[in-house]
């Protein structure tokens, strides 16, 4: 598993902490946890137990201690878990011991995270532990919340699968709309290698194709590096797999579920890419449970 410093830089994930404590603190002189400024004694000290209560695939141990040390550098967290390990309902993730204000301050904020982080890991798992017997990659998409695509990203393989491209920047990928626009795939494909050559850009080049007329048209282009079956059923999904016999890279992708995923897998196709690892995977339950210690 990729550490989460590969893909978000310490200031990054800093500013990413920093504006999320504020959409719940607040800023300026009015900022602060009023409910807890005005319940409880500031020297009281506290333990606050992470603790699962469903079965669940953990992930963002890193991203809990930065929100720990960004409210007060004296929490201290003792981990039960790594990311990526499975916890079953009652297990403790981390102890947390520090001010009770400190704990109650940072709590919605570090289970925000680890809720969502967790979920996108448990989805992942969900759908790689399918097909983990058979030789097809599972990726994600681009579909991801705004300003999560990296902690999401992160998270999706920290539950067992991989990602696709990280965005618009590092693949050219020609979809429907591209192929369409440009006069259809062969024209799109060599605008594609004469923006490369010019750009002195070396990026891969994915090609959309929406029937086998499509796949017979892409397999014809060198310089073409995978072929996406975009919306195929299984059967024709088998047909281009074998067509193509190991000349290029094969992807399936669209409407592809947990009750479909093995028998795509089965036709040989290379990578399947599914949007709900992301995009409808739901928060998992963990709370943080805090009593005080005198």
């Amino acid at each position: 598993m990729k550490p989460l410093s590969q893909y978000l830089r310490t200031e990054e994930l800093q500013a990413h902490i920093a504006r999320s404590l504020a959409e719940d603190l607040g800023q300026g002189p009015s900022a602060g946890d009023h409910s807890s400024a005005a319940c409880l004694d500031p020297e009281a000290q506290g333990l606050g137990k992470l603790m699962a209560k469903e079965d669940l695939i953990f992930a963002g141990r890193d991203v809990a201690e930065f929100v720990l040390k960004a409210v007060n550098p004296g929490l201290q967290a003792t981990w039960m878990v790594a990311d990526g390990q499975r916890m079953a309902p009652g297990e403790v993730a981390a102890e947390v011991r520090g001010s009770l204000p400190d704990l109650l301050g940072a709590e919605r904020t570090l289970l925000n995270y680890v809720q969502r982080l967790s979920g996108v890991a448990t989805q992942s798992h969900r759908y790689a532990s399918l097909i983990a017997d058979l030789p097809c990659q599972l990726l994600d998409t681009r579909k991801t919340t705004p300003g999560w695509r990296m902690l999401e990203k992160w998270a999706v393989q920290a539950g067992g699968a991989s990602n696709h491209r990280i965005g618009l920047h590092d693949m050219i990928m020609l979809k429907d709309n591209h192929i369409d626009l440009a006069g259809g795939i062969t024209a799109a494909v060599e605008r594609c290698e004469r923006y490369l050559a010019a750009k002195d850009l070396d990026l891969a080049i994915e090609v959309e194709c929406r029937s086998l007329a499509d796949v017979k048209e892409a397999l014809g282009l060198p310089s073409v590096n995978r072929i996406m079956l975009d919306n195929f059923n299984p059967e024709d999904c088998r047909s281009a797999v074998q067509l193509i016999a190991g000349r290029k890279e094969t992807e399936a992708s669209g409407g592809i579920t947990l009750g479909t995923l093995r028998t795509y897998a089965e036709t040989g196709v290379g990578f399947i890419s599914v949007g709900a690892l992301t995009h409808s995977a739901p928060s998992v339950d963990l709370n943080f449970k805090t009593i005080r210690q005198d």
